[in-house]
């Protein structure tokens, strides 16, 4: 047991009130670019409108048919399909009965955008619904299509709980079409994964499928060609199937909320590691964050052109040198303790409790950015995860020897065939189609967005903009409207619940502390007088539905406490409101002291426009607006050009690989 392979993660280094139809002066000027980028409808629209007509004309042969009718007609779709591919006459037939078969087994009739969706997936491209629009069950009609192809279809999910929801809310149209459905979430065994890798159409989490990929690669792939890797796995036996890869190769991906999975994880290394030794010794680790605490700012280290990275001034050197001189071991070495000072002054100066990871359960857990959720099984790579645990602590982890790697951008484009779905996917149509191939197709809500947007308001202090909010949720709390408030860190939600209690407002409080009750507090954020606080946790794949009288209210009322890094990041939490035609608002309120703020702009702009603006007062509309499309245009653009070094990184290493025959 102790030579399997244990798994882990590296993390590394306004304007007037107005509906969703209506455009501001910058969407009107950015418009036709995203257009141009994202592909227009109507440049699809000639082929749909006869594929549908062709769908809806099969659905009314199939409407009446009976069970045993039903699989007659599934096994010569199954034959046609198998004989000739996925041509358009066999696609729409199954539409219709998949259509056919959800209105019967869920009460779920897919819509003309939902099977529209379905059709832009079939093409190998990426479907941008608008939320609340029914991509869990858009993802049955090309998932149906290729599995009764035969070919292995894999369903991507943000996290477990929405594989495992996923699948089970849809497996009764699985079943009904003759299909088998598996789920792959952490911590199962392998004898259970191998026998979901095995179903037709299996639902799993990007790092589970990645992670299990690596398992395989390391196992059949190393030191060897691909062609003959590809000849062992055609050549397994039933009797070997302890020896057989997990996966059956990757051949048809389709990838909900494509956005976070292939974006926002794309520089994100998997790891396969095994323990190397039992436990770290903890004294250097001590000594560096005493040395690093002595350490000013700007005098003896500064950030870096990429500000995540640190560096030593010549001062800083040479204090270094002075305060490690009577100390033994590492500190004699100049590059060796250079780089602990390094990551001792990353654990002091950058990495925050409750902002980017939690101590819980004893133990260091890392958070994710994207999400609010706590990451146990992820961990800072080269020592740094150690470096916290001293400063917090903790427990010392064990050193961990790595066995094989891949990112996110690395592995999603080896599918042979990869299509998915998003809510807001055009801000980043352009990358997708350099690093993916895949175009991003805008797909029409099924009914008119009824979601109001209030002017955002941009303080010059955080304390001000703290004070706003706290006002602005009393006033709609009186009216009672639920609310929803987002923040971005743990340490943000917690201070402003300090504050509402004191002001005696009932709330709920949803972060990476509480994630175990995340399911419980999101179905009692739509109530009336429900006030929920809550990180990026709330922003993806979580319906809130709204009782009886929030509908009368005027429904769900969203606060983004402070912007994202990116502008798609605030869309997906304001896409919790107003959801398939209900009522709901948004606003934003934010200040020039926010993380965002801090590393985008410059610091002598900021001061400039403190000293000038009275901080109880919005700076304005149009002022707060323009500085808001520079700090996201900055971030978006750095991290654009983090994401293609790395990309260019890769295909230089798979060239050397393949030279070596070595294709890890």
């Amino acid at each position: 047991m102790s030579d399997m392979p244990y798994i882990t993660s590296i993390v590394h280094d306004a304007y007037p009130e107005r509906d969703e139809s209506s455009v501001s002066r910058i969407d009107q000027i950015v418009a036709p670019l995203i257009n141009a980028i994202a592909g227009k409808l109507n440049l699809h629209q000639r082929k749909w409108e006869p594929f549908h007509r062709l769908v809806q004309q099969h659905a009314e042969d199939y409407a009446e048919l009976t069970s045993l009718e039903r699989q007659k007609q599934l096994k010569r779709l199954r034959y046609a399909m198998q004989r000739d591919g996925l041509i358009e006459k066999h696609t729409a037939r199954v539409f219709a009965m998949v259509q056919q078969v959800a209105e019967k087994k869920l009460g779920l009739r897919h819509y003309a955008e939902q099977l529209m969706a379905g059709w832009v997936i079939m093409q190998g491209k990426l479907a941008e619904m608008e939320t609340g629009e029914g991509k869990t069950l858009t993802a049955t009609l090309p998932a149906c299509t290729a599995a009764l192809a035969g070919i292995p279809v894999h369903v991507v999910t943000a996290n477990d709980y929405l594989a495992q929801r996923d699948a089970k809310l849809m497996a009764p149209v699985y079943r009904t079409m003759g299909l088998s459905v598996g789920v792959v979430t952490s911590g199962m065994a392998e004898a259970l994964r191998r026998k979901a890798y095995a179903c037709n159409i299996t639902y799993g989490t990007n790092k589970q499928l990645a992670l299990d990929y690596l398992r395989d690669r390391l196992r059949f792939g190393k030191g060897i060609g691909q062609l003959q890797f590809q000849q062992e796995q055609l050549t397994q036996t039933d009797t070997q199937e302890q020896k057989a890869p997990l996966l059956r190769g990757l051949c048809f991906a389709i990838v909900d909320e494509a956005d976070s999975v292939l974006i926002d994880d794309a520089r994100l290394p998997l790891v396969l590691a095994r323990q190397r030794q039992a436990s770290q010794d903890i004294l250097p680790y001590q000594q560096a964050l005493e040395i690093a605490r002595q350490l000013q700012p700007e005098q003896d280290f500064r950030s870096g052109k990429d500000k995540t990275s640190l560096l030593l001034t010549p001062q800083g050197l040479q204090g270094l040198a002075e305060l490690s001189q009577p100390l033994q071991g590492i500190w004699a070495k100049p590059r060796q303790r250079e780089e602990l000072i390094i990551l001792a002054l990353r654990a002091l100066h950058q990495l925050k409790v409750d902002r980017d990871y939690v101590v819980k359960d004893g133990a260091l857990q890392v958070i994710d950015e994207n999400t609010g959720r706590a990451k146990p099984d992820r961990a800072w790579d080269k020592g740094l995860q150690q470096m916290l645990e001293c400063k917090e602590g903790v427990g010392m982890s064990a050193e961990q020897e790595v066995l094989a790697r891949i990112t996110f951008q690395q592995f999603f484009r080896r599918y042979l065939y990869l299509a998915g779905m998003s809510g807001t996917a055009r801000e980043s149509a352009l990358e997708l189609q350099q690093v993916y191939h895949l175009e991003v197709v805008r797909i029409p809500s099924h009914r008119p967005s009824r979601r109001r947007y209030y002017p955002p308001r941009i303080y010059t202090t955080a304390r001000a903009k703290l004070r706003y909010c706290l006002k602005h949720i009393e006033k709609v709390h009186k009216s009672g409207r639920p609310i929803l408030v987002g923040t971005h860190s743990v340490l943000d939600s917690e201070r402003l619940s300090h504050y509402l209690k004191k002001k005696d407002i009932p709330h709920r409080v949803l972060n990476a502390r509480q994630d175990q009750a995340e399911a419980e507090i999101i179905a009692m954020a739509g109530q009336l007088g429900q006030i929920t606080i809550a990180t990026n946790i709330a922003g993806r794949g979580t319906d809130i539905e709204l009782s009886k009288e929030a509908y009368i209210a005027r429904g769900l009322h969203v606060i983004s406490l402070e912007l994202n890094d990116a502008a798609r990041i605030d869309r997906q939490l304001f896409g919790r409101c107003a959801r398939q035609g209900d009522p709901g608002s948004c606003i934003a309120i934010a200040s020039l002291e926010d993380t965002l703020m801090q590393e985008a702009l410059p610091k002598a702009l900021i001061k400039l426009i403190q000293g000038r603006h009275p901080p109880h007062r919005p700076l304005p509309q149009r002022l707060g607006h323009l500085l808001t499309l520079w700090a996201q245009s900055r971030v978006a653009w750095r991290q654009a050009q983090q994401r293609r070094q790395l990309m260019k990184k890769e295909q230089q290493q798979e060239k050397m690989l393949a030279f070596t025959r070595r294709r890890d």
